[in-house]
């Protein structure tokens, strides 16, 4: 079983699946309207209210959790997180609550994962398709063709700021409603040439907010009942003759709904005036399915991120042999120093196929180059956290470590630093060796014991084992080396 927990900028969600043999079942689903957008104050940060209401949701979803027997949890912020200041406060306390590591993804990840989820829904090889969703924080375009997504962008427009912005005080009248409506079409103009209808087949809604509007529609009979432009301007309509959020009573919609419905109606309908959408067909799957899906392929060993990792590997036109090496060594090292869990070993071997794709910048400095390209590149599968810890740890590969002397505290990343270290070393020195025969040791202090022969035929070994000794050295920490027969 899987557990996908979605704390987005209008309502934190829950969902524990099952994967059947063909799809993935979706077991339990909880929703708690958290309304965190709505929370953050003029100046971007997250009111304590509203960091306590989230806190709140967090622990009950934790409780809820402890109740199944699952093979692996995934919590991914989104808009909200992604721009909310104080953060960096917030982060700790929430994964303490829930207990589980909070992934804040990007927009651009947070649209592959919801395609994701709508391409194995609808599991039609092949098709051309347009997916929409209108989050509280912002909207995703995806265009793909079956399983393969081929653009995503990620707007930021939602559904909060587009209600509190344009109906103030809840009022709803015309003219609120195409301000409302030419604001959002102004996110979308330059972008929208890729997305018309000639690129794809089908258009589907995968949001709360685009399925919510659908039952509106559908439930009070409005235009042909159907989400088209005629039927999205019936129900405009029908909320500018209800005058105020709170008068509104129809049918499909929660009165807990209606103050952010309207301004993702005004979205949805900028989109579909925008794009030339004739028919757009809601779908029960997006970013919590998605980020399902993608626990069960990487449980299956076809994780996205290793297809990351080869695409830029390629892009750039690193060494496959070279970064092949300093990877599996970088890894079999680690393993010697016996972290306290595995929880780096992954980065570390990305980290040691990445090491030189800053040498398509510049052949100096390039490991600067790298580890600014690889926290920055759109990498699809990670997230920001591991795009920076591989940053970081090739920023380390080389020269002083005075640069990263402060994450050197955590006794596993400074063991991932070592191990990322001696394997470029080794590699620069043309070692070709069986490394379990390599002893190594890092404790208080570092101790290496290595073959008296590989510095007999690789006399570069030895200057190079001094500089790394002194490097160690400047940040406190002894290295001793020991040759053996």
């Amino acid at each position: 079983m899987y557990a996908a927990v979605d704390l987005g900028s209008n309502s934190f969600r829950l969902h524990i699946g099952k994967h059947d043999g063909e799809t993935i079942r979706v077991l339990k689903s909880m929703r708690d309207p958290i309304r965190l957008a709505a929370g953050l104050d003029a100046q971007g940060n997250l009111s304590p209210a509203a960091m306590q209401t989230a806190l709140s949701c967090l622990k009950n979803f934790r409780a809820v959790l402890a109740t199944y027997e699952l093979e692996a949890v995934r919590v991914v912020a989104t808009s909200a997180m992604r721009v909310a200041r104080n953060g960096a406060i917030f982060l700790p306390l929430a994964e303490q609550a829930i207990g589980y590591p909070i992934e804040i993804i990007s927009g651009e990840e947070e649209g592959r994962l919801i395609y994701m989820g709508v391409a194995n829904s609808l599991a039609v090889p092949g098709e051309r398709r347009l997916v929409l969703d209108i989050g509280g924080g912002s909207t995703e375009l995806i265009l793909g063709r079956g399983q393969d997504i081929e653009r995503v962008e990620s707007f930021s427009i939602g559904t909060v700021k587009q209600s509190l912005s344009f109906f103030v005080g809840g009022r709803i009248d015309a003219p609120s409603f195409e301000a409302a409506i030419l604001s959002a079409r102004s996110h979308f103009e330059d972008a929208a040439p890729p997305y018309h209808p000639q690129h794809w087949k089908n258009a589907y809604g995968s949001s709360g907010t685009i399925r919510t509007i659908a039952d509106i529609i559908a439930k009070n009979g409005l235009g042909g009942g159907d989400l088209s432009g005629p039927s999205l301007d019936a129900l405009k309509q029908r909320f500018i003759d209800f005058g105020q959020v709170a008068r509104i009573d129809m049918p499909g919609l929660r009165a807990d709904r209606a103050g952010t419905i309207v301004g993702g109606l005004a979205i949805l309908i900028a989109l579909v005036r925008e794009l030339d959408i004739e028919t757009l067909a809601p779908i029960e799957a997006g970013l919590r399915m998605g980020v399902m899906w993608d626990l069960y392929l990487r449980s299956t060993k076809r994780d996205r991120r290793e297809q990351s990792v080869r695409g830029y590997m390629e892009k750039f036109h690193v060494d496959e042999g070279r970064a092949g090496r300093v990877a599996d060594h970088a890894v079999a090292m680690y393993a010697q120093l016996k972290p306290g869990n595995d929880g780096l070993a992954k980065c570390l071997r990305w980290s040691g196929l990445l090491h030189e794709v800053g040498m398509a910048v510049s052949q100096t400095g390039y490991h600067k180059h790298a580890a600014y390209i690889v926290e920055n590149a759109d990498l699809p599968g990670f997230t920001t956290r591991e795009q920076k810890t591989m940053s970081k740890l090739i920023m380390a590969q080389k020269g002083n470590l005075r640069k990263i002397a402060d994450s050197l505290a955590d006794p596993d990343f400074a063991k991932a630093v070592l191990a990322l270290r001696l394997a470029i070393l080794f590699m620069h020195a043309r070692i070709e060796a069986d490394f379990s025969e390599l002893r190594l040791r890092m404790k208080s202090r570092i101790e290496l014991e290595i073959k008296r022969d590989w510095v007999a035929h690789h006399p570069t070994v030895s200057f190079w084992m001094e500089k790394e000794q002194e490097m160690w050295d400047e940040v406190g920490v002894d290295f001793s080396i020991r040759a053996s027969a």
